[in-house]
């Protein structure tokens, strides 16, 4: 718990620190050179690399959507339910719910413009920081992951859980960044905001079920 608490505040410290560089545009030096990186140098409306790692891109960053977010969470919802561990699943829709709205009100608050250095490899709409995806993958696939490991017991089940929603989150973000709809910071922040918040739902789930009001963890076979 005292780790995890060290964590929160770690995520949200740095934070703070890119939101402080963004605004005062002492981070713009490094976002530009990140994103020129990633884009052929005599035609900037090319990201580098094969055309068909573009596409995977472009697949990758529809996993942080909120279409496909909708369809993981409500899959897990189904799942705690038809497992009768209604507790948790209380505890899933209330944390991507406030990571959702989190999200939105952070995005309004900074009303940071969307990258305008390189073309948009999708269409956005909404303002640039956070990263809206990155945040809300990390929120919900590392709570997800994280929720589900204090319902299960066996440690190499934990693990995977764990490990799957730590990359889904990264890759997500990073797509963002290679399809130059993000700056670097804006994903950074992303994820800071997501880990800092999955962490916090994950102690709240430890908490409960210390205390049991949150279902324990299948025996092991």
């Amino acid at each position: 718990m005292l780790a995890g608490i060290c964590l929160i505040g770690g995520a949200l410290w740095a934070f703070a620190e890119l939101a402080d560089e963004m605004e005062d545009g002492e981070s713009h030096a490094f976002d530009k050179s990140i994103l020129l990186a990633l884009r052929n140098p005599s035609n900037l409306e090319d990201p580098i690399g094969p055309r068909w790692l573009e596409l995977v891109a472009r697949d990758i960053t529809s996993l942080g959507g909120t279409a496909v977010l909708t369809l993981v969470t409500l899959a897990t919802l189904g799942f705690l339910l038809m497992t009768r561990k209604r507790g948790a699943a209380l505890l899933v829709a209330v944390s991507v719910a406030g990571g959702t709205l989190l999200s939105s009100l952070l995005k309004s608050g900074f009303d940071r413009p969307r990258p305008d250095l390189v073309s948009h490899a999708v269409e956005v709409s909404s303002a640039s920081f956070p990263s809206g995806h990155a945040m809300l993958a990390t929120v919900t696939y590392l709570t997800l992951g994280a929720l589900l490991v204090q319902v299960q017991e066996r440690r190499h089940v934990q693990i995977y859980l764990l490990s799957w929603g730590l990359l889904l989150s990264l890759l997500v973000g990073a797509s963002r960044v290679y399809l130059g709809v993000h700056w670097p910071t804006d994903v950074l922040a992303g994820w800071c905001v997501g880990a800092a918040w999955a962490l916090l739902c994950a102690a709240i789930a430890l908490i409960l079920q210390r205390r049991g009001s949150l279902e324990k963890a299948d025996a092991a076979e």
